[in-house]
């Protein structure tokens, strides 16, 4: 387990109370990012057990659509082609009250190389019906709402 994994419990307070004094309500997004093979895009974090669909806040000033092109870029070198589609928004107050998080779907991009950075360890494409363990509960779900079928529930 890497330090930063070791250490996210006790510096998660600090993070929330800084995004609270610095956004009030905050607001995250997460991309579905779709390959021509059906694929779907995961990270892995440093800091954070399992495999993730990308993502993160929203910076004052900045849209939606603006913070999901720029997370799938920081994060997994996606560059995104074509204005990403809303596909849903949840409640993730039962992780962090307050918090909203927007899915993005993404099926118009090029990639670049990825290089292993300090908050990103991998990157992997997985078919839908093969998502690695272990892996985000949401993520999963909100795979399985978008691209299975499944109705999209209100809670992250």
């Amino acid at each position: 387990m890497s330090w930063r994994r070791r250490i996210e419990p006790f510096t998660r307070p600090l993070f929330f109370a800084w995004s609270r004094l610095s956004r009030g309500m905050t607001l995250g997004v997460r991309g579905l990012v779709v390959d021509g093979e059906g694929r779907v895009l995961l990270v892995e974090h440093t800091y954070l057990p399992g495999w993730w669909l990308p993502g993160g806040g929203v910076d004052r000033g900045e849209t939606t659509h603006d913070a999901v092109i720029r997370e799938v870029w920081e994060e997994a070198r996606v560059r995104v082609l074509d204005p990403p589609r809303l596909v849903s928004v949840h409640s993730n107050e039962a992780f962090f009250p307050g918090d909203h998080v927007l899915l993005f779907r993404i099926d118009a991009f090029r990639t670049e190389p990825f290089e292993p950075d300090g908050e990103i360890a991998r990157i992997g494409w997985f078919s839908p019906d093969a998502l690695p363990e272990p892996m985000n509960r949401a993520s999963r779900d909100r795979i399985r709402e978008a691209l299975g079928g499944a109705p999209p529930t209100p809670e992250w």
